[in-house]
């Protein structure tokens, strides 16, 4: 039988916007496969996902978990057997949060 990982959780509500993208980078580059991170936000995290999708293709899995309209949470997992990159190639963040990382 297989220990359960654990999850990390962040409530970007409580975080400036500038800081959110490169907050939930660097946990996500944090992540060994099978581990997760629960993000809960005020908004749909869309352009998350998409940068995920396009920047780290097939290395992360998500689920939401509460879809609004005030409280969005969602589950980002490391896929198993995914190569886990440098944590430079991580923690960045190429969006449009105003960050100047």
């Amino acid at each position: 039988m297989s220990e359960a990982q654990p999850v990390t959780n962040i409530d970007v509500r409580v975080i400036p916007p500038r800081e959110r993208h490169p907050q939930i980078f660097g946990a996500l580059g944090a992540l060994t496969a099978g581990q997760s991170l629960q993000i809960t936000s005020d908004h749909d995290p869309r352009p998350l996902l998409y940068q995920l999708a396009t920047n780290f293709p097939g290395e992360f899995g998500w689920e939401y978990l509460e879809q609004g309209p005030e409280v969005w949470r969602l589950d980002i997992n490391r896929m198993e057997g995914e190569s886990e990159g440098s944590e430079e190639e991580h923690s960045g963040c190429d969006c449009c949060c105003g960050s100047d990382h």
